[in-house]
């Protein structure tokens, strides 16, 4: 990594702060490779021992706190001042503030849509007799939350973005990875369609809303 960096870092070697934010990038990889362990690192096929790793577990987590706290103090002094610059130009940006509050309004204003939309497959579920099917159904259920959260993230993103077309995928591959079995039952099918296509509204809604809020197409 550290060579990559050097390579990458080459047409700028002349300026101090590339220097600095490659440091700034081992420090960080060294740091959290000491602080979490270095046993639960891939295996890159042969054995390598590193300065710091071979003491005791303890003493090991202390210095890889230790180059963590370096290394943000390091990318405080090598990006600090322009950080605060364009964290002052963010916040003060009505753009931003548009999108953000239409994204957080599609992502769990959106999540208690699909919740209300689906109630009524999840109540009809719950009064079911104890069975495999009822099982299966509210194990699909109990998943959804997190996922929904991403899916509803990502299709605001491709929407407010103006590529519409590219939420297409978002949809593919949760339904590559979730679509429920006919073992799941025709009540997790319907749970999972409702919910979504009221995930769907809700990040369509709003991003066509955001885009118009600042003057662009809808879509």
């Amino acid at each position: 990594m550290a060579l990559y960096g050097v390579y990458i870092i080459a047409p700028y070697a002349h300026e101090p702060r590339s220097w600095s934010a490659l440091a700034t990038a081992v420090l960080l990889v060294y740091g959290s490779v000491l602080l979490h362990g270095a046993a639960a690192m891939p295996s890159p096929g042969f054995s390598i021992t590193l300065p710091l790793t071979a003491g005791s577990p303890p003493a090991t987590k202390r210095a890889g706190a230790a180059l963590l706290v370096v290394a943000v103090l390091l990318s405080l002094w090598t990006a600090g001042g322009t950080t605060v610059t364009l964290g002052g130009d963010l916040l003060r940006s009505d753009r931003v503030a548009i999108f953000l509050s239409a994204l957080l309004l599609a992502v769990f204003g959106g999540g208690s849509l699909a919740k209300a939309a689906t109630d009524p497959v999840r109540a009809e579920v719950e009064s079911m007799q104890d069975g495999p099917e009822k099982t299966k159904a509210l194990d699909f259920m109990s998943g959804s939350k997190n996922i929904g959260l991403l899916e509803r993230g990502l299709l605001f993103a491709f929407v407010a973005a103006g590529q519409p077309e590219a939420a297409a995928l978002v949809l593919a591959a949760k339904s590559l990875a979730r679509v429920p079995t006919n073992d799941h039952g025709k009540h997790a099918s319907e749970y999972f369609l409702i919910g979504t296509l009221a995930s769907v509204i809700a990040s369509l809604a709003m991003g066509m809303a955001a885009r118009s809020a600042v003057g662009l197409p809808v879509l």
